[in-house]
């Protein structure tokens, strides 16, 4: 089935902390399940007031006006950005958690996998999900996977067969960590070239940068928050994350004009991961 039912109830911290303490796991399976078998299964289609009368049967009072269902046909949105890269529909999996993320794997577009989480449904319009898996889409058109896959390796490979022969004393020691933080930090920062290429990939072939930046305001929010401190976007910067700082990912595709003219995304990507890392020390 490519439809995906949403439904959400949004309540206060107190009574969301104070049903945390009152339901079990195993009850939050049943809602669930009671959901889909006598609604959804039944109808559809999930209608909030046959949902709030399952809700009131486990004792939860709850108002229709925070009650919303929303249907997501995913793969319809994951064909549109597909046919804008040209590549065939790549596997889809989707995770049933809360946190708003995406992600892209496999060694070429017409091997690769796609998994949106249902947080991403959750919190984003259409719109800004398309723009996000044509981030993901990016990935796998650069290879990034098998890239970051080739980086680690080949650091394996010098470690084990280079290093450690020529200075065993190194292993187990305080230069042993300190020579594989630094490695891990090198191949992170190199990663943010792949990261910052994507969000420009999207940007040329969906063809609406300021959209991507609006779904990465919602999904990094609460790391702007951090960000606004100069010390905490230095160590976004040299951090193991391959991710930029959301600051610049986001002020890079405000500023970004006519990136179909952009002749080498990654090229310029470089450039602009340097410069933003040079302008934040």
């Amino acid at each position: 089935n490519p439809t995906i039912h949403l439904l959400k109830y949004n309540l206060p911290i107190k009574e969301h902390n104070d049903l945390k303490q009152t339901l079990t796991q195993n009850q939050v399976l049943a809602i669930k399940k009671q959901v889909y078998d006598e609604i959804l299964a039944k109808h559809g289609e999930i209608d909030c007031d046959a949902a709030q009368k399952v809700f009131e049967k486990y004792g939860i009072t709850c108002a229709t006006e925070n009650l919303s269902a929303k249907k997501v046909n995913i793969y319809e949105l994951v064909k549109k950005v597909a046919d804008k890269f040209g590549f065939p529909v790549p596997k889809i999996v989707v995770s049933n958690t809360m946190v708003p993320n995406a992600a892209a794997a496999g060694p070429s577009p017409s091997r690769g996998v796609v998994l949106i989480t249902t947080g991403l449904l959750v919190q984003l319009e259409e719109e800004e999900v398309i723009s996000v898996l044509g981030h993901e889409f990016g990935h796998l058109k650069g290879r990034d996977p098998l890239l970051l896959y080739g980086l680690t390796a080949a650091e394996f490979l010098f470690r084990f067969y280079v290093l450690f022969p020529l200075f065993p004393f190194i292993f187990g020691s305080f230069l042993f960590f300190a020579y594989f933080w630094v490695v891990m930090a090198v191949i992170f920062f190199i990663a943010k070239f792949f990261e910052a290429r994507a969000d420009l990939t999207s940007a040329i072939k969906m063809g609406k940068p300021e959209v991507l930046a609006g779904a990465l305001e919602k999904i990094g929010f609460q790391r702007l928050l951090y960000e606004r401190t100069p010390s905490f976007r230095i160590q976004e910067w040299v951090g193991l994350d391959p991710h930029p700082p959301i600051y610049f990912r986001i002020n890079r595709l405000e500023k970004l004009e006519a990136p179909e003219k952009v002749k080498h995304p990654l090229i310029q990507s470089i450039k602009d991961v340097l410069s933003g890392f040079k302008d934040t020390i």
